[in-house]
C-alpha cells in the first residue's frame, strides 16, 4: 500500500509477539493483494480492466469494501469517492507548477469520477463500472481497513492488547502493559516539535490527515494535495484533521472528507455521528475540536 505498517503487540514474551506480529504481517499483505491497483492480478485491477464493458465477480469481502464506500460517498455527499482514481492529473505538488490549469482543464479532470456509476450486484457479487477509462483506488481508505483486519486477526488469535500503526493510522486495543490506556500524541503541524493534545484511546482507532508537506501555493492561496472528486479542485484552509472512531477505515475515509467538505461543513458532519470525533488545524493555525472534546477541554 506504499505505506509504512508498525506493529505492537502485548504478550508473554518476544517469541510469542513475533509470531503475533508475523501474522499481522501477513493479513496486512493479503489485504493489499486484494485491492491494490498497482497488481495486474488483484480483482481491483481486473474491475478497472472491464470499466464500461462487463460486470466483475468478486470476494465478497471486496464487494463489502466497496458497498461500505459508496455508503460513505453517500454521507459526505460525494467529498469522499473511491472512484477519485479516474482523476486526470493535473495537479502537482513537487514544486514543478508554475502556474494553477485552466477551469476548463480542472472540470474535464473529473469527467469519470463519480460513485453513482459504481454498480453493484449482490445476488452475483459482481462490481461494474458503467464508463470505460472509470477507475477505483483505496488510497483514502486502504490503510484503515488493513489496519481493522489486522487488529480483528490478533484479537481472534487472544492477544490481548496492541496498536496497528498504518503510517498515522491507528487502530489500538486493549491496555498498556502497565495497565493504563494508549495514548496518542497531536502534533502541531506548523511546528512538528510541540504536541497541543495527549489523548487516551480506548478501543479505538485514530488517523491524521495532513496537507503540511504537500501543497502548493497560488496568489496567497494554499491549494492541498487532496483534491475534491467532485470539482477537480485540491482542498483549501485546513492543514491538519485528526479523527477519532471505533474503526480505522471509517476514520481514514471521513479524515479525507472533512478536508475536502472544509471546516464548518466537515465539523458539522462530524458532531452528527455517533462515536465519532475530530481535531482540525485550520491553515490560520486556530484549532477547532468537535463537540465531545470541546466539552471534554472545559
Amino acid at each position: 500500500m506504499g505505506s509504512r505498517f508498525d506493529v505492537t503487540v502485548v504478550a508473554n514474551d518476544s517469541i510469542q509477539g513475533d509470531i503475533y506480529i508475523n501474522m499481522a504481517i501477513s493479513e496486512i499483505a493479503r489485504i493489499e493483494k486484494l485491492i491494490s491497483s498497482w497488481d495486474p492480478n488483484s480483482q481491483t485491477s481486473k474491475i478497472i480492466k472491464n470499466a464500461g464493458k462487463e460486470p466483475v465477480k468478486v470476494d465478497q469481502e471486496l464487494f463489502d469494501l466497496i458497498a461500505r464506500s459508496i455508503h460513505i460517498s453517500k454521507v459526505t455527499s460525494g467529498a469522499f469517492d473511491i472512484s477519485y482514481a479516474s482523476m486526470d492529473r493535473i495537479w502537482k505538488f513537487d514544486g514543478s507548477m508554475t502556474k494553477m490549469p485552466s477551469k476548463e482543464a480542472i472540470k474535464a479532470s473529473v469527467r469519470k469520477v463519480g460513485y453513482q456509476h459504481i454498480e453493484l450486484n449482490k445476488e452475483q457479487t459482481t462490481v461494474f463500472l458503467k464508463h470505460e477509462g472509470m477507475k477505483i483506488g483505496f488510497g483514502a481508505i486502504g490503510k484503515g481497513y488493513a489496519a481493522d483486519k489486522a487488529k480483528a486477526l490478533l484479537q481472534s488469535k487472544g492477544v490481548v492488547a496492541g496498536i496497528i500503526n498504518a503510517s498515522g493510522d491507528m487502530n489500538t486495543w486493549g491496555k498498556q502493559p502497565n495497565k493504563e490506556d494508549w495514548k496518542v500524541a497531536i502534533t502541531n503541524p506548523l511546528n512538528k516539535s510541540k504536541i497541543f493534545a495527549l489523548l487516551p484511546i480506548k478501543e479505538k482507532a485514530v488517523v491524521t490527515s495532513g496537507n503540511y508537506e504537500k501543497y502548493v501555493v497560488f496568489n496567497k492561496k494554499r491549494y492541498s494535495h487532496i483534491i475534491d472528486p467532485r470539482t477537480g479542485y485540491p482542498s483549501s484552509g485546513i492543514i491538519s484533521v485528526t479523527v477519532f472512531a471505533p474503526k480505522a477505515e471509517l476514520a481514514d475515509a471521513l479524515a479525507t472528507s472533512v478536508f475536502v467538505m472544509g471546516v464548518e461543513t466537515g465539523m458539522h458532519l462530524i458532531n452528527q455521528l455517533q462515536d465519532i470525533e475530530c481535531i482540525i488545524v485550520k491553515d490560520t493555525g486556530e484549532i477547532e475540536y468537535s463537540d465531545h472534546l470541546e466539552k471534554q477541554r472545559m
